[in-house]
This record gives structure tokens, C-alpha cells and sequence, in this order.
């Protein structure tokens, strides 16, 4: 009997240990998106780099580009199939939001994830005039044109 309790409890422990080992590997990945397409790329990242699909939800990206020609005050519209194919691209590896808070925003630094990973950033960070906005991405994460938002590429300007 104390063999099997043993070998169970031996059992357990590196099932355990094995699944903080993938939870800390996948937590390490997070802030990485890997998702990309030429077409996306070329069009969004002309004005800003081109945000990753998966920091919105697709309910949140139908409504962006259903208005390309008032993006956030500038005209951004592109021809019918070059819309359809961003679009679908962007719906395809859109973020799942489990709990509803982000679906119909429009701006990925009001959802409640940009908030809680950027809490401790104070004010004067994002006034800068190295930052200039939230939406200044690139401003702090050196990666983040590819896509790469993790904290271990991140410079926050003096």
C-alpha cells in the first residue's frame, strides 16, 4: 500500500510540476503574437505599426474597418478586396474576450488588458514627447513591430 501512495503522490507532484512548467511557458509567451499577412501589414502599418489581430476582439475589428474612411480622423479606406482580405485576416486571429468587457471598443489601450499591463505606468510617461500617446507602441516596446510586446524588450523613454 505505501507503494502506491508513494508512486501516486510521486505521480501527482511531477504532473503538477509539469503543468506550472507549461503555464509558465505559455504566460512567457502572452505578450507575443505571432499572426501576420502581407496585405495587413502593408496597408495598417504605413500610418502605425499594424496592432496584432489578437488585442481586439473581431466584433471590435468588423466595427474598425467598417469605418475606414473616419479611423480616428483620418481617411484609411482601401479598395473592396484589399478591405475584405484585411478584414478577414483580422477576424481569423482575433482575440477571444472572455469576459465581455472589451467587445465594441474601438481602441485596444481601453481594454481592461492594455489597462492592468500598463497600471504602473505613471502619467508623465505617456506625455512625453518620446511617447506622445498610449497608442505609441513602439515608443517603449522595441518589438513591437513584430509583433513582440513582451516586457523583456521594453524601453520606457527617459
Amino acid at each position: 500500500m505505501k507503494t502506491t501512495k508513494r508512486t501516486f503522490r510521486r505521480a501527482t507532484l511531477m504532473a503538477a510540476a509539469f503543468g506550472v512548467t507549461v503555464g509558465i511557458a505559455a504566460r512567457a509567451d502572452e505578450h507575443r503574437f505571432a499572426a501576420t499577412n502581407p496585405v495587413w501589414q502593408e496597408e495598417c502599418g504605413t500610418c502605425h505599426i499594424a496592432y496584432p489581430p489578437a488585442l481586439l476582439p473581431a466584433k471590435s475589428w468588423r466595427a474598425i474597418m467598417a469605418q475606414l474612411d473616419r479611423h480616428f480622423g483620418v481617411d484609411a479606406g482601401v479598395d473592396a478586396p484589399t478591405a475584405k482580405t484585411i478584414a478577414a485576416f483580422l477576424e481569423t486571429n482575433a482575440g477571444r474576450d472572455r469576459r465581455r468587457s472589451s467587445v465594441g471598443l474601438l481602441r485596444i489601450t481601453e481594454t481592461r488588458w492594455f489597462v492592468r499591463e500598463h497600471d504602473e505606468v505613471p502619467a508623465r510617461v505617456w506625455k512625453s514627447p518620446a511617447v506622445k500617446s498610449a497608442a505609441n507602441c513602439e515608443a517603449c516596446h522595441m518589438r513591437a513591430a513584430q509583433g513582440d510586446f513582451s516586457e523583456h524588450t521594453v524601453k520606457v523613454p527617459r
